[in-house]
């Protein structure tokens, strides 16, 4: 079992490529997306995604605009902001609006690794809070 499901966006193709093979080495199960719109439709088809690893500066849709939405839809997913040297107040305000973290352009890989691990250890922590309290729900109703 991988440490994390993970959907990688930027525009960038080869900087996708090129860090999804090293996270793949590292455990990870990445799903790739070049674009916010192709991010929202990939989290629609498939519901394993855990983490979002989200660039800021993207062409139409912007990493804020997606992050917006990701939240809006689907509040559990966290969602780690890339930020380059200049979108550090974007990346901010991602935070504001639900992200889990951010990281600059370039990161460690093994701090992305962790911040990624620590990202999806929250989404199944609250996963299994709302799974406990609807067994608590269900077992109440019957005393």
């Amino acid at each position: 079992m991988s440490l994390a499901n993970v959907l990688l966006v930027d525009d960038e193709v080869s900087f996708v490529e090129t860090f999804s093979e090293r996270l793949v080495m590292r455990n990870l199960d990445i799903t790739k997306a070049f674009s916010g719109e192709e991010a929202l439709q990939t989290l629609e088809n498939k519901n394993d995604i855990e983490v979002v690893v989200l660039d800021v500066k993207m062409p139409g849709m912007d990493g804020i605009e997606t992050l917006t939405e990701i939240k809006k839809k689907y509040p559990l997913v966290e969602v780690i902001m890339l930020s380059g040297h200049a979108d550090v107040e974007s990346a901010i305000d991602g935070m504001k609006q639900g992200a889990f973290d951010y990281l600059m352009k370039p990161s460690d890989i093994d701090q992305i690794v962790a911040k990624v691990t620590d990202a999806a250890a929250k989404k199944r922590s609250h996963e299994e809070k709302i799974i406990q309290a609807r067994i608590k729900e269900i077992t109440s109703r019957r005393t």
